[in-house]
């Protein structure tokens, strides 16, 4: 009888770090980078991973449960990998828990001000705060592209169910697939 608890532990543990591996890779995406503008630095990778996480999440709270379990693994699993890069970076043990404070602060503001803004529609706002954010630009201008991207990965993400969300295959559009230009209706 524990061995089974076991199995069912491991298994589920394997779902979460398969669905992280595919949220890294998202996150990692070269258009990203080249089309989106994401920079490619330490900050830049820990908005995009910020960023992706915060929709599937998004999507996890909208689904019955188990889903809100997932979204905690999940969660638990992210701010691992973010403490174990800090580490890798050289911050000692001490400083660790300051900084994954502040990370937790950041991931929890932005997503509160992305969802904000994609529940009211609002892709200006979301422009605004991913310019903010991601890019370091405080008026947003060069966010549209990315706003699109997010408001498309969004609507990808909506009808996925939570077998869609564990299967093996690519949640996020592919950033070079997107044709709507930024404010035009798609």
């Amino acid at each position: 009888m524990i061995f089974g608890f076991f199995r069912r532990a491991e298994s589920r543990r394997r779902l979460i770090a398969g669905l992280h591996v595919r949220i890294d890779q998202a996150a990692r995406a070269p258009g990203l980078f080249r089309i989106l503008s994401v920079p490619d630095t330490v900050e830049g990778r820990f908005e995009a991973v910020c960023l992706h996480v915060h929709l599937v999440l998004r999507r996890l709270r909208r689904l019955p449960p188990p889903a809100a379990d997932v979204g905690q693994d999940l969660v638990n699993a992210v701010f691992a990998q973010f403490d174990a890069a800090l580490r890798e970076l050289g911050v000692g043990d001490v400083g660790v828990p300051k900084r994954m404070k502040k990370l937790g602060s950041a991931f929890y503001g932005r997503a509160g001000g992305y969802d904000a803004a994609l529940d009211a529609g609002d892709r200006l706002a979301l422009a605004l705060a991913l310019g903010r954010n991601v890019l370091g630009d405080v008026d947003g201008g060069r966010a549209g592209p990315l706003a699109d991207y997010v408001v498309a990965a969004d609507a990808r993400l909506a009808g996925a169910s939570l077998d869609d969300l564990l299967a093996d295959r690519p949640l996020f559009p592919q950033a070079a697939r997107l044709t709507t230009p930024f404010g035009a209706s798609a």
